[in-house]
């Protein structure tokens, strides 16, 4: 146990973020480090709850929450490193990024805010880095076996990890110009700089795992090469297909995939020339986001700093509750009304809001002709249905419109094809308990497997995969 009162003498402290007006003016990443004696009073405030549900229930690595927790209180950081990583490869990554599902089922959420573990998890391996503890592992042996990972993304990585320190030789093919996937080139720098990706992969690579770039596995590669060249295939591409919303003025100029407006963004950050003509540009824009979720509020992040002349975003699903509802009780993650970072740097937020047809001429989108819904109450299966509000249509000025509802499942490319996996009704790779596909020896991580999730989750599937993967190869 960390301190028997700690959540009774130290309140719950967030690291600061960057002030608005100071980081809308780049994309360096907006939270700080909280200092030293701040974490100990933090990593005080875990308590002997007996069932850790940060653990058990919140966390899917499973995280040693509480044993590192106590680590860090004991100034024995070294220790909480060790423990950290047993469970995850990419900790500076989820301690970014990760909405935390273990604060909302830490015990002392039920009635005080809960411990801050997401920062004491960044933390932790911060020190480490600084301390220069993070070094390669490499295995040190050969099973004389080989294995290929296709993307490189946060399920990808790890599996490549985990399968290299067992000894196998390891091929991750990303279709890309850089290795992240995902964290490479969908989340923005004011979240993820880059070079916190890079960091680990020069550990990777002295580990001994090989990247090939610029690779479509499918295409440039067939599924027959790597079927007859690699002992086992891990397929680790993440859930890519965007979910469209096909309606009349679909096709015009200037209605975008969430994706394709972030990832053009983060390659001018890394220095690259955007083509003549394929600019996507908020600037001086109005701009209208659809979709609620965390692809939204980053596309509302990128505008407020492309300076967009106004930013709207518009959410089918009507507004959650401030707090819990009796219906979603503790440890469950509380469907509640959330302010993200991007959202505080300005934008108009509207829900139970549908989009009929986008109106534009030969020059683009100039409007979206939108209608408001009235939502049922969830019936007995919890399902909700709306209907349309009479009189209640209206017109949003929009000069750029970014999709982002969301994916639907991995692509459906010749890659899935020609291997001959099977895929269930929503379009996700089917997977054993082993994370083994109908194909032998070829394995699904990520959202490839359960459709677009957390990071978090990504990680998880991606050591279940490499783990499966080992004891295919083994034999067993």
């Amino acid at each position: 146990m960390v301190k028997p009162t700690g959540f009774m003498e130290y309140v719950r402290e967030d690291p600061a973020h960057r002030p608005v007006t100071e980081r809308v003016g780049d994309y360096r990443e907006i939270e700080e480090l909280l200092p030293e004696e701040g974490i100990y009073r933090q990593a005080a405030r875990c308590m002997d709850c007996g069932i850790p549900f940060c653990h058990a229930y919140g966390c899917p690595v499973k995280n040693r929450i509480p044993d590192w927790n106590d680590m860090v209180y004991r100034k024995n950081w070294r220790k909480a490193l060790d423990l950290l990583h047993a469970t995850c490869n990419l900790p500076e990554i989820t301690g970014r990024v990760c909405p935390a599902p273990c604060e909302t089922a830490c015990t002392l959420a039920i009635n005080l805010p809960a411990v801050t573990i997401r920062h004491l998890e960044l933390q932790i391996v911060e020190h480490g880095w600084r301390e220069e503890w993070i070094r390669p592992e490499p295995a040190g042996f050969s099973t004389g076996k080989r294995v290929a990972v296709v993307g490189s993304g946060p399920a990808g990585l790890p599996a490549a990890q985990q399968l290299s320190r067992n000894g196998h030789e390891v091929v991750v093919f990303e279709k890309s110009d850089r290795i992240g996937g995902l964290l490479r080139y969908g989340i923005p720098d004011f979240k993820l700089e880059k070079w916190v990706i890079d960091r680990r992969l020069d550990q990777m690579r002295a580990e001994g795992v090989v990247f090939e770039t610029g690779v479509n596995a499918g295409e440039d590669v067939s599924a027959a090469y790597l079927l007859r060249s690699f002992d086992a295939i891990v397929l680790a591409a993440g859930a890519t297909a965007p979910r469209d919303l096909p309606i009349p003025g679909r096709d015009l100029k200037g209605v975008h995939f969430a994706m394709e407006f972030l990832t053009q963004q983060n390659r001018r950050n890394a220095g690259d020339a955007i083509p003549e003509g394929e600019e996507i540009s908020a600037a001086g824009k109005h701009v209208v986001v659809i979709g609620g979720g965390d692809t939204g509020s980053d596309c509302i992040g990128t505008s407020r700093r492309q300076e967009a002349a106004s930013i709207t975003q518009i959410e089918l699903l009507p507004k959650p509750p401030e707090d819990r509802l009796p219906t979603n009780p503790w440890p469950t993650w509380p469907v509640i009304l959330r302010t993200s970072s991007s959202q505080e740097e300005g934008c108009e937020r509207m829900w139970s809001v549908q989009t009929k047809e986008f109106l534009g001429d030969q020059g683009g989108v100039r409007k979206l002709s939108c209608v408001k819904l009235d939502w049922s109450a969830p019936d007995a299966a919890g399902r909700m249905s709306f209907k349309e509000i009479p009189g209640s249509a209206f017109e949003l000025r929009a000069d750029l419109v970014l999709l982002a509802m969301g994916f639907v499942h991995v692509e459906h490319g010749p890659l899935i094809r020609d291997l001959g996996v099977s895929t269930d009704s929503r379009g996700n790779l089917v997977a054993d308990g082993d994370c083994m596909t109908n194909i032998p020896g070829v394995f699904g991580a990520g959202d490839a497997v359960m459709g677009a999730s957390l990071v978090v989750r990504a990680i998880d599937l991606g050591r279940l995969a490499a783990a499966g993967a080992d004891r295919y190869l083994a034999g067993r």
